[in-house]
């Protein structure tokens, strides 16, 4: 995997566990003020959540980039198989 093949894929690995970690946690004020949106969490705690996201990308583009690294499998022969009509 090149350098640059490595950085796109760990920001886009990166945006989707961000997504799936943002709802961790999220606890809605009951008795909003006036002005308070009724689905506004009581606490974000959003850099504990970036922080758990980036922990996580590591570990999942880690075993991506150790895959294609053993050549466990191949983007490669896949797209090669697909142009000859294989």
């Amino acid at each position: 995997m090149g350098i640059v093949a490595g950085v796109v894929s760990f920001i886009i690995i990166w945006w989707l566990v961000l997504f799936t970690v943002l709802p961790w946690g999220i606890q809605r004020n009951e008795s909003p003020e006036i002005g308070e949106d009724h689905g506004a969490p009581v606490r974000h705690r959003i850099g504990l959540k970036l922080l758990a996201t980036t922990g996580v990308t590591l570990i999942v583009w880690g075993c991506l980039f150790a895959a294609i690294e053993m050549d466990l499998f191949s983007f490669r022969d896949i797209s090669g198989s697909y142009r000859r009509g294989e």
